[in-house]
């Protein structure tokens, strides 16, 4: 099993940043892809990024790229989501999620986390 407990979602004015954060536990977080998603209201799941336990392959959605960066420290079993130059389209929940390695769907979520981007 996989617990993820993600921090760092708050409001912010459009061209700002945040550090998103997810805590992860278990004992085989190396079979797992690691990654954040996101959900607005009326929209549908989105994956905004993705990161192996190898760190050699990692994903950004089109959306993101060039503003978004995730990160991985497996010393301390955290991963994260480095969020500039925010647009007021940014703002859902964001969720940090666990997928087996080679698995299609994410099977493991946090609770979530929100951001709220300002215009």
């Amino acid at each position: 099993q996989v617990q993820l407990v993600e921090s760092g979602g708050g409001l912010v004015q459009a061209g700002g940043s945040l550090r998103l954060s997810c805590a992860a536990s278990g004992r085989t977080l190396s079979m797992y892809v690691l990654g954040w998603l996101r959900q607005a209201p009326g929209k549908e799941r989105e994956t905004v990024a993705a990161v192996t336990w190898n760190l050699r392959a990692t994903y950004l959605a089109d959306s993101v790229k060039g503003r978004f960066t995730i990160s991985r420290d497996n010393d301390r079993n955290m991963v994260f989501l480095y969020l500039n130059n925010l647009k007021p389209e940014d703002t859902a929940v964001y969720y940090c999620a666990a997928k087996p390695n080679g698995a299609e769907a994410y099977t493991h979520w946090g609770q979530g986390t929100q951001v709220t981007v300002s215009s």
